[in-house]
Parts: structure tokens; sequence; C-alpha cells
């Protein structure tokens, strides 16, 4: 093997690879580095086919995890798109390791949404991952478990999404919804249900105390803008709306921004208004600790009439095998 030592790189940043996530007899369009004595060397240049004996070679070693460079992290993001569907059902890639690398590259997908949110490719690929995330989760409990185990309890806007889509899904398939257009509907419009916050300023999304009256308001009109934003691209169904619109509702009339009631919300909506919130609850925010998982789901249920019981004991049931007693 012949390395290259990465010389006035101290700058550059690197993005880690899982190995398991480069399939054999592919193409690589991207140089793919390996670290030596806390070094990063070029192992791969691009153009190369990765083979079975590049695999095993690098496995005799020790190596399982590789890295790009970030200037070619769009070109690793849509190698690992087109291969998603393979690298979920290899029965040699362990589950946490699927897990990861569906998590990353969904991760990824919604910061190149938020960036351009009209870009029909973008909306594209988002419906070919939400396909890829519903066929992972229909295996079982023990997928949702492994994205479950590497959720991010940070908040930012695209691992929000990311981690609604992912409660969303599974929530619906413990209620026992299996039809793969619902569950992909569903999906979609979970993962893209924050989409008009990209016409907010990041001075608002990332204010570390409370929003003034005026900022509130302005924070409250990214539901429709959501739907303004989506509109313009023709390529979402229109029943993926409905949880972009409504998820904000509560089904006392004190949500926004029409104030529906519960008979009033589309079942999408009031399964994304579930998975929203406690994914908001749950995870660090900048003026706000995260709560466990036991007591936000106690907050949901003291706040009476604002979400569907059946749905929100349903969710208790997934989070944990113990049902309500702990609730």
């Amino acid at each position: 093997m012949t390395s290259t030592v990465v010389k006035n790189r101290t700058e550059q940043k690197f993005l880690p690879v899982i190995l398991d996530s480069l399939r054999v007899d592919t193409i690589l369009e991207f140089d793919l580095y390996i670290k030596v004595s806390n070094e990063l060397v070029l192992y791969r240049s691009a153009n190369l086919p990765f083979t079975e004996k590049t695999r095993h070679k690098l496995l005799d070693n020790r190596v399982d995890r590789l890295y790009v460079t970030f200037e070619n992290k769009a070109k690793y993001q849509r190698y690992i798109e087109a291969n998603l569907d393979k690298i979920l059902v290899d029965p040699a890639v362990q589950e946490d390791k699927k897990a990861a690398v569906l998590y990353d590259t969904s991760t990824n997908l919604v910061k190149d949404v938020l960036a351009n949110p009209t870009y029909g490719e973008n909306i594209k690929r988002s419906s070919n991952l939400v396909a890829n995330t519903v066929e992972y989760i229909l295996k079982g409990r023990e997928a949702f478990l492994s994205l479950l185990k590497i959720t991010s309890f940070d908040y930012y806007t695209y691992t929000h999404s990311v981690n609604v889509c992912t409660f969303s899904i599974a929530l619906a398939q413990q209620m026992g919804m299996t039809d793969e257009q619902f569950l992909n509907e569903l999906g979609l419009g979970a993962l893209l249900h924050d989409v008009g916050k990209s016409r907010i300023s990041d001075r608002i999304i990332n204010k570390r105390s409370s929003l003034t009256p005026i900022e509130f308001e302005i924070m409250k009109k990214h539901p429709k803008w959501g739907i303004d934003i989506l509109t313009e691209t023709s390529m979402v169904p229109e029943t993926c709306y409905y949880p972009i619109l409504q998820h904000h509702e509560r089904g006392d009339r004190r949500g926004y921004p029409t104030g529906l009631s519960l008979d009033e919300m589309h079942l999408y909506s009031k399964i994304v208004a579930i998975t929203d919130s406690f994914d908001a609850m749950t995870t660090d925010r900048v003026y706000q600790k995260a709560i466990d998982t036991y007591p936000a789901l106690r907050t949901m249920f003291a706040l009476k009439g604002a979400y569907d019981e059946r749905l929100l004991r349903t969710f208790v049931e997934l989070m944990s095998p113990t049902g309500l007693l702990d609730v």
C-alpha cells in the first residue's frame, strides 16, 4: 500500500466513514484516508474500485473507520444514499452500524434540505431516504431501539427532524399501521415538518433566552411557510402537508396556526404533534435543558385533551416495555 502523508492540512476537517458503509465492487468518487500514528494519510484514491481484498486487508489491520475530506462530503453522501438499501439489509453489517449509517445519512440530508428547500432533487432524495427508513423500522423493535440508542440529544433543527421522523414511523407501526404508502407519507411529512424554519433567521432559531412576543409571532409562521416552500416544488403529496401545517396544533385549541381541535386534525398531524413535543422536551436546547423520557411523558399526559390519548398511550408502550406503569 502506497500512502501519501497529508501535509499542510492541519486546518482540513475530515468526515469519519464506517467501513461497513462501503460496498464491495463499487467505484468510489472520493479519496479515502486512514489514521496512522494519529496522522491522516491517503489510503485509496478516488475512482478506484473498492474490492473484497481491500476490505479484508483493512479488517486484518483492525481498521473499521476511514475518513473523507469535507470537500468530498457531498460525493460520499450521494454514494451512501445510492447504496443505503443494500447496507440496511446486509446481514454482515451489525445492527448498530446500520442504524448509525441511516441516522448520519438522514441528518446530513436534512441539512441539505434546509439549505435549499425548494430544490426538487432534495425532496426526491428525502422521499427515497424515508422509504429506506420505513423498510428498516418495519424489520422490528430491535431496529427502532438501535436508532434510539444513537439519537442525538442535542437539539438542532436537522437532528430534531430526523428524530421526529423516526419516532413517527415507529409510533404508527406500534399502532399496527403497516401500509407502506401511509408510513412513507407520514415519514416524509415528519421529516420536513420544520422546513419553514429555513425562512427564520438564525438569531431567532438559536436565541439563548425566551423569544419576545414579536419573535414568537415570527416563529409561529413556520408551519405555513413550510407549505409555501414545498408547494413550489410540486413534488410532495398533499397528504404530507398536514403534519407540516398542524404539528403545533393541540386538541384543546391552544395550538397554532389555526387553533384546531383533535377532531379537526389529520391523523398524521396527531402523531407528529406527539413526537415533535416529546423530542423537543427530551433534547438539550440553547435555552432549556432536556428532561428525561418519563417526566416528559407525564407532562404530556397532564395536558388533558392536548394530544390524542390513544396515540400517546401507544407512544409510552413504544418507548418502554413496561407500558404506562411508570407514567
